[in-house]
C-alpha cells in the first residue's frame, strides 16, 4: 500500500500566479486546468483554475474558489519543512525565495534548541515554517542569542 500527502491550497483568483511562483521556488512540473478547460463555465470565471498540481521534490495542489462559494482568508495551518544539516542550504534557498514580497514571522536563525528555525507568510498569505538541524551545535545553544545567519543567502 502506498500513501502520500499533498497540501491543497485554495485561492480567490490567484491560484495560477501562486502555483507559478511555487514552481519558480521549488522547481518541478506544473499542470493547470481551468474551469473553461473542464467545460464547467456556469457561474464561474472560465479562466480561473479548477485544479493545478506541482509535482517534484515538493508537491502542492491548488485551485481558485469561485465567487459563488464561501472563502475564508488565512488559516490555522502552516506548511513546514524540516530536515538535517545536509538540507540546510536548500532550506535557506526556499526561505529566501518564499519571503520575497511576503512577511517574515521569525528570521531563519539558530534557535535555542540547536536547530535553524524560521517562519514567514508568503505574498499569497500562506504560512511556511522551517526547522533544520545545524551543522555544528554548541553545547549550550540557548546562550547564542542572535546568530550571524539572520537572513538566508
Amino acid at each position: 500500500m502506498s500513501v502520500s500527502f499533498t497540501p491543497y491550497l485554495s485561492f480567490r483568483g490567484q491560484a495560477r500566479d501562486a502555483m507559478s511562483f511555487y514552481q519558480s521556488v521549488f522547481g518541478g512540473e506544473l499542470s493547470v486546468m481551468t474551469f473553461g478547460d473542464s467545460g464547467m463555465t456556469e457561474g464561474v470565471d472560465p479562466g480561473q483554475v479548477m485544479h493545478s498540481q506541482l509535482t517534484g521534490s515538493v508537491n502542492l495542489m491548488a485551485s481558485d474558489t469561485p465567487e459563488s462559494m464561501s472563502f475564508s482568508e488565512g488559516s490555522r495551518i502552516s506548511l513546514s519543512f524540516s530536515g538535517d544539516a545536509a538540507g540546510l542550504d536548500t532550506c535557506r534557498d526556499y526561505y529566501s525565495k518564499l519571503s520575497e514580497g511576503g512577511s517574515i514571522g521569525q528570521p531563519l536563525d539558530l534557535a535555542p534548541w540547536g536547530d535553524y528555525y524560521g517562519s514567514l507568510t508568503d505574498r499569497y498569505g500562506i504560512t511556511w515554517m522551517f526547522d533544520f538541524s545545524a551543522p555544528e551545535v554548541p553545547s549550550d545553544a540557548s546562550t547564542l542569542g542572535s546568530h550571524s545567519q539572520q537572513q538566508p543567502q
